[in-house]
């Protein structure tokens, strides 16, 4: 292995975080999406109960909650630039990349939106942790539910798609060019002696 570089051959350069922050709204909205797509499978094919209503209302908690912390996220990543991607890295890689980062963006904000959409529209109004009364974003129109139903699920398999393939480039990162890639949005503590982003 060659100085500056790892053992697949990638040139080390030093490590850039992003904020504690960011860091800390990327991981609990990952947590919040998992939470939300797990408990969607779980429901969909539930006979109407107790046990299928409770469900049906924790997943529309989950949905506005990322709502919410895709709207901090967003809006704290545009007040605080991440780190760049490492010169290193294949041009096509890292429009890859920022296209994949847009798109999930996109995503968080489609999802939930459709969900309360079909929610609304089906007459079933939201009331966020059973305290806040949220206002229906559509009448009640029982083809049009069927049909925000089907969007909302549509994108929820679309979203679940993204987060794979960015899993599978992190992994990439982490096992094949080993690099640190990974590493700058890992919680916990700050690698010493290598540059670091602002907190």
């Amino acid at each position: 292995m060659a100085d500056g570089q790892t053992p697949a051959g990638v040139p080390v350069e030093p490590v850039k975080r992003y904020t504690d922050m960011a860091i800390a709204l990327h991981w609990l909205l990952a947590l919040a999406i998992l939470a939300a797509f797990c408990v969607g499978l779980y429901m969909a094919d539930l006979k109407l109960s107790p046990t299928r209503i409770r469900l049906f209302n924790w997943h529309k908690w989950a949905g506005i909650s990322i709502l919410v912390l895709s709207a901090l996220r967003l809006a704290w990543r545009l007040t605080h630039r991440p780190p760049p991607e490492p010169a290193y890295l294949p041009a096509w890689q890292r429009r890859l990349a920022g296209g994949v980062h847009h798109l999930l963006y996109l995503m968080f904000f489609f999802v939930p939106i459709a969900g309360w959409a079909h929610s609304s529209a089906a007459g079933f109004p939201v009331v966020w942790f059973g305290v806040i009364h949220l206002p229906d974003l559509v009448g009640p129109d029982k083809q049009l539910a069927e049909t925000l139903g089907d969007v909302h699920a549509a994108l929820a398999f679309t979203l679940a798609g993204l987060v794979l393939l960015h899993v599978a480039g992190a992994l990439q990162h982490r096992f094949i060019l080993k690099d640190d890639i990974v590493q700058r949005m890992l919680p916990g503590r700050r690698p010493q002696g290598k540059a670091e982003g602002r907190t």
